[in-house]
């Protein structure tokens, strides 16, 4: 089976939410290109203004098998940046104190906060909310709360 990967976009922020999402995680990340590190091709559109500093490519490791990537987007090249809650990343907990701790971490300054972690009837630990930089994440420990 193919592995999944997150790959998030971001509006000139990526640097610092990886930076962000490195500190959470406890992860170093992998490796950062940026689009000046681009090489110039003949025939090959000048690199727009806008782009400069921005983050192409980044990554980290979320743990063995999972990693977490992302970029700007940068209008010059023919796309543009629509953030909503269409997708979200659900981190499913080992225990309760993981997802105390992870709730606590990624919800730091969040813009929106749709449920508080707490107890529902499908798991012993749930949050939802949107992060400070725009992502949406939903925190899980299911715990003695198995479905079926």
């Amino acid at each position: 089976m193919a592995k999944i990967h997150a790959y998030l976009n971001f509006d000139g922020t990526c640097k610092e939410a990886f930076d962000f999402y490195s500190q959470v995680f406890s992860s170093p990340v992998t490796g950062t290109y940026f689009y000046d590190d681009m090489p110039s091709e003949p025939g090959s559109p000048e690199l727009p203004e806008s782009a400069k500093g921005k983050v192409m490519h980044t990554s980290l490791a979320l743990n063995d098998t999972t990693m977490l990537m992302g970029s700007d987007v940068v209008e010059g090249f023919g796309m543009k940046l629509n953030n909503g809650n269409a997708t979200y990343i659900m981190l499913d907990a080992k225990d309760a104190e993981e997802a105390r701790t992870l709730h606590q971490a990624l919800s730091k300054d969040a813009k929106v906060m749709e449920m508080e972690l707490g107890e529902t009837f499908f798991a012993e630990q749930f949050s939802s909310f949107e992060d400070k930089f725009g992502i949406y994440w939903m925190i899980h420990f299911e715990g003695n709360k198995k479905m079926g």
